[in-house]
């Protein structure tokens, strides 16, 4: 069945969740239509809320529109939830300004239908979009807003911009000023920021959410909030916890950081003729302790060899270097010899440059506006993720080099901590990845093949190479990325076992911080509004909590 892979069984085996996919959606997998009647009351409930001469209309499609298919598409990332038998919102809501999020908020709570908040729609199992309940999508792709101000060196982003625009708006008031976060352009602000956010310079500056001063979000009750009014739990939830769980972004005030003039970026690629396994191995050990200027990616994938018909596996080194290549030829002569960089493996160019450079653009003839595109790549894929603390040995590499050949497709990326990530407490903020980590680890896979006989085949093996990971991550619990979402980790129905579901995919994502995210979320959404798979769970008075106290947690 399409979507098995949204609800499963994570200590079941593959062929047990399939079993318990098609129990799930046997009964009904067909595409939800609203009915005349939910749609008028909907828009009877937004009249009264807006202005006098407001048209709820104008910004609420149903299926029943012309433009509805379009509006729904623009932004679905992947084709795995773009499919007939996909379940779809009865109607979307595409928010034009602030007053039309708080007006769907208090309508659909007031109709019982739950919402799907889509900022941008790089949401790896769909959950921004996809409910095996009645649902309607809240889109705020119309609200992105970024106003820029040099002198405080801050920017005011709304959760619809992406960050490509980000970017841009940035670049076209400074030369010397960036932002910390995603190298895909067509991210989108609202669940980069909440979830994490991290990009090629975290070993600097930090993920995205270290460098957050101020947000506005809409709680359960319709009201606008800001920092200030929300409160410091509340500001520390929505960074790095997941702001779908709390209540919907609307933007988020970021410090700026300098950047440099000239920056410098490589890519070297060996394969394992050329001492690749050497070389990885010698990286796990070098990577978080080299200069914080500079970040490290290194994709591992299966790729054909030089002999036809034959299999190797491709270690391609990805750098951001906060510098010009001179120092950075310096660097990597002392600190990592074994790369056997030179400089004229290196390209300087400005940081808007760099952003264009890691987003594979050309960036001799592509314009910058070129980063205010929101088309991006469709295919069908899935993303996991896994934390290293302890390098990984050769004969481990080795034999992770033999499966990925075996496999024949699926490739994993290590991103390297370090430097600022080790400065900053695990419970600082929600993410709780920090100090220890050597290197992230993402997962992936992409394919082309449309058919559940595609889906399968491609889905386990990226499963069976995070099965093959487990001697060599992190344990009690493994660890995972929220923004990397993985639905096979364990999700929630919002019952009332939420608790419990929810702690198994919470300490995973989270780790010590899980109890206080439900405190939080418990304190603002008592009725659990907020609500989707793999929420931050309520904490229900049926379950027998004594006053003021659940599970040892204090309310």
């Amino acid at each position: 069945m399409k979507f098995s892979h949204l609800f499963q069984c994570p200590n079941c085996s593959v062929s047990t969740n399939v079993l318990i996919c098609i129990v799930l959606f046997s009964c009904n997998v067909l595409a939800y239509a609203a009915t005349g009647s939910e749609y008028a009351t909907f828009l009877q409930c937004l009249s009264k809320n807006l202005s006098p001469n407001e048209d709820g209309s104008s910004f609420v499609y149903t299926p029943q529109n012309a433009s509805f298919a379009s509006v729904l598409k623009a932004y679905i990332k992947d084709l795995r939830f773009d499919t007939v038998e996909t379940p779809k919102p009865i109607f979307i809501v595409t928010a034009l300004k602030e007053a039309h999020v708080q007006s769907t908020v208090l309508c659909a709570k007031t109709m019982g239908i739950q919402v799907k908040i889509r900022s941008g729609g790089h949401d790896y199992d769909g959950i921004s979009y996809v409910s095996k309940q009645t649902f309607i999508i809240l889109d705020m792709f119309n609200l992105r807003k970024i106003d820029v101000n040099v002198a405080t060196e801050t920017a005011v982003v709304q959760a619809g911009a992406t960050l490509g625009e980000v970017y841009y708006r940035i670049w076209e008031k400074s030369k010397v000023h960036g932002f910390p976060a995603g190298v895909c352009p067509t991210v989108g602000v609202g669940g980069h920021l909440s979830g994490g956010g991290y990009g090629n310079m975290l070993r600097k500056f930090g993920l995205s959410v270290d460098n957050v001063i101020d947000a506005r979000i809409v709680n359960a009750k319709g009201k606008v909030l800001d920092r200030k009014a929300m409160g410091e739990d509340l500001f520390w939830a929505i960074r790095g916890g997941g702001g779908g769980s709390f209540g919907v972004i609307l933007s988020y005030t970021i410090k700026l950081v300098k950047v440099p003039k000239i920056v410098t970026v490589f890519r070297v690629m060996r394969s394992l003729d050329e001492n690749a396994i050497d070389i990885v191995h010698k990286y796990q050990l070098v990577v978080d302790k080299l200069d914080n200027d500079l970040f490290i990616r290194v994709l591992l994938q299966p790729v054909s060899g030089k002999v036809k018909g034959t299999k190797t596996v491709r270690a391609s080194f990805i750098a951001m270097f906060l510098g010009d290549s001179n120092r950075l030829v310096n660097i990597l002569k002392t600190g990592f010899p074994e790369l056997g960089l030179q400089k004229g493996d290196c390209f300087e160019m400005s940081w808007i440059r760099s952003v264009m450079w890691w987003a594979n653009f050309d960036t001799n003839s592509t314009s910058e506006k070129q980063l205010l595109s929101r088309k991006s790549n469709v295919n069908f894929g899935k993303r996991k993720s896994d934390y290293v603390q302890t390098p990984i040995p050769k004969a481990g590499l080795e034999l992770l080099a033999k499966k990925m050949i075996s496999l024949g497709k699926a490739g994993l990326v290590f991103n390297p901590y370090g430097g600022k990530m080790s400065e900053i407490a695990a419970t600082a903020l929600p993410f709780p990845h920090r100090a220890g980590n050597i290197y992230k680890i993402q997962y992936s896979i992409t394919w082309h093949e449309s058919g559940l006989v595609a889906e399968n085949n491609y889905l386990n093996q990226l499963r069976s190479l995070h099965e093959f990971m487990t001697p060599y991550v992190s344990k009690s619990p493994r660890g995972a990325y929220l923004n990397y979402r993985d639905v096979e980790i364990g999700t929630t129905d919002n019952g009332k076992n939420s608790y419990s579901e929810g702690k198994v995919y919470g300490e995973c994502y989270f780790g010590p911080n899980f109890d206080r995210l439900v405190k939080v979320k418990t304190a603002v959404d008592p009725e659990n509004f907020f609500r989707n798979e793999q929420s931050i769970p309520v904490l229900l008075s049926s379950q027998g909590r004594r006053a003021g106290q659940y599970n040892g947690i204090d309310l």
